[in-house]
């Protein structure tokens, strides 16, 4: 967990490098907790839903859905990483279920009031959008400061991810780190739930 605290965190070259590395971009990508973007497109897939979502049911199938495409980070090593983390309670995931199966989620590492985002995955369609509008939710709820998701994708920017440097993302992450907040606390709600909420505070 230093190494969150520090700022940096871990990679692997691909899933068969022997090593791990510590990553600390200049900059940083994050995720405003206020500023998610709900497209009418996503509205309506949320409405339309057909999806469970659980937190923390199935942690070990979220990271290995993460790993399962052809280039990923996570190696061996990573992945006993973080299924240490989630036994000590450190590493959380949001899963989308259909009926018995995992279409798709998202997990991560909390510290104090900071969430580390580190991988999601989808199966179906929608199913990543779905669980990371569902993630943000329950971070507003649950008192958290920094979404941090490390680099700027496409599809993040799409959701409303932005870029910041990386001496802000140390000032923010130095704030977040000595606050309190608790992932485990809110209530699990649909993502028909979810986007009435977001779209009520928007």
């Amino acid at each position: 967990m230093q190494g969150y605290a520090s700022g940096i965190f871990p990679m692997a070259e691909n899933r068969d490098g022997p090593e791990v590395f510590w990553v600390d971009p200049q900059r940083r990508g994050v995720m405003p907790l206020r500023g998610f973007h709900l497209s009418r497109s996503l509205k309506r897939a949320m409405r339309r839903a057909t999806f469970d979502v659980r937190v923390d049911t199935d942690f070990q199938g979220v990271v290995d859905g993460c790993a399962d495409r052809i280039d990923t980070w996570i190696n061996a090593e990573i992945r006993d990483l973080y299924h240490d983390l989630h036994r000590e309670g450190r590493a959380h995931s949001l899963e989308v279920w259909d009926a018995d199966t995992l279409v798709g989620g998202v997990y991560g590492v909390t510290l104090g009031a900071a969430f580390f985002g580190e991988s999601m995955f989808s199966r179906r369609t929608n199913a990543s959008k779905i669980a990371l509008a569902c993630l943000v939710d329950r971070l507003v709820d649950a008192g958290f400061m920094l979404f941090d998701t490390q680099f700027l994708t496409e599809h993040l920017a799409s959701l409303g991810a932005i870029e910041i440097s990386r001496a802000e993302y140390h000032k923010a992450l130095d704030v977040a780190v000595n606050r309190p907040a608790n992932f485990k606390i809110p209530p699990l709600r649909s993502p028909q739930e979810v986007v009435q909420r977001m779209t009520q505070m928007s």
